[in-house]
């Protein structure tokens, strides 16, 4: 958890709301990812839009909750770099360990995939921890906080509103090259495009802090921008993704309308966003639910799947009662297990 002076209330929402989201993301996969690729039923893939696509702001929010409270960085490189990525560093190489290893106690792997998957954590993320690709972004992010702050603390709101803007139509990268392969310099030997060095989870950085230095409304101009910006880009990410869910040929093109940087996502986090901030209330197991939050993100994938086979799926509900019971309940026992582990000495080593 972010530790500032004073404490910004409602970012402990926004990351409560936002593991719940990510939860919410990970169990609908369960009803249209299948061993072979994409699994999907016309019930199923009405649900799994309405739901997935309602979450998919859930990695931009938390990037956005960093952004605000840490930048601009005013520590020394070295000083900032030792806190923040030792904090996420450690809990994150363990449970990559535990993930690639654990497993073959219950039978899902043999000794010679954990052989596999332990040679694989010196370079990437395994299959079985995929979850962790997050981890990887944010370090890249921890590591260009300084060089921009500088730049930010000097910077003119236009010029920033300007760089911002920029970033936003690099967001419809995604879908132009689905109808164009190579666009401003791409190509086979060159995929660092114009506006490659203007795009990504970093534009996320530079709207909170735009946030948190230049928009000071009232909680009804909020709502009144906030509502209805997330519900337009609610409505285009479910639009797209019924478009294309019949016809799609891969993960990739079915999931294009839910890439996290996309014109669509920003509107609904940017939304969304607006609408948190608007709470105010401080509660004490929000406030906890906030601490736990990273270490929840870490070790949710070991419950997920047992939740639904063992539990949900006997049951035999609708997909939307299942996909959001498996959350909940995934939630529940991995709030649980981060909450045992944080009685450990030297927890922050475990959960952050």
């Amino acid at each position: 958890m972010d530790k500032s002076t004073t404490r910004v209330v409602f970012l402990d929402y926004l990351r409560v709301i936002a593991i719940a989201m990510v939860l919410i993301v990970h169990a609908s996969e369960i009803f249209y990812i299948g061993d072979d690729g994409i699994a999907i039923s016309g019930t199923d893939g009405f649900w799994v839009n309405l739901l997935n696509s309602a979450a998919r702001s859930c990695v931009p929010l938390f990037v956005m909750a960093s952004g605000y409270l840490l930048l601009p960085v005013t520590q020394s490189p070295g000083v900032f770099y030792t806190r923040r990525l030792s904090r996420i560093l450690i809990p994150f190489i363990i449970w990559s360990i535990l993930y690639a290893t654990l497993p073959a106690l219950w039978g899902q792997m043999q000794v010679s995939d954990v052989k596999h998957q332990l040679l694989t954590l010196t370079y990437n993320f395994n299959l079985s921890s995929g979850h962790l690709w997050f981890v990887y972004m944010l370090i890249g992010l921890y590591l260009i906080m300084p060089v921009l702050s500088p730049w930010l603390q000097t910077t003119s709101k236009r010029f920033l509103q300007a760089a911002i803007a920029i970033w936003f139509i690099s967001t419809f990268h995604h879908v132009i090259k689905l109808i164009v392969p190579g666009m401003l310099g791409e190509c086979y030997w060159n995929e660092f495009h114009s506006l490659y060095y203007v795009s990504g989870y970093v534009g996320y950085l530079l709207l909170a802090f735009y946030f948190k230095q230049h928009i000071h409304w009232s909680n009804a101009k909020n709502l009144a921008v906030g509502i209805p910006l997330f519900i337009a880009g609610y409505a285009l990410t479910v639009f797209y993704f019924n478009a294309v869910m019949d016809t799609a040929g891969s993960l990739y093109e079915l999931e294009i309308a839910w890439r996290f940087c996309t014109p669509n996502i920003v509107m609904m986090t940017a939304g969304l966003f607006l609408i948190i901030k608007c709470i105010n209330r401080e509660s004490r197991l929000i406030r906890l639910l906030s601490k736990y939050s990273y270490g929840i993100y870490l070790c949710h994938i070991f419950f997920l799947g047992a939740c639904y086979q063992m539990i949900i799926k006997p049951l035999e509900l609708e997909t939307p009662e299942a996909i959001m019971l498996t959350g909940l309940l995934t939630f529940a026992l991995s709030a649980i297990l981060v909450g045992i582990l944080s009685l450990l000495p030297k927890n922050k080593y475990l959960i952050g």
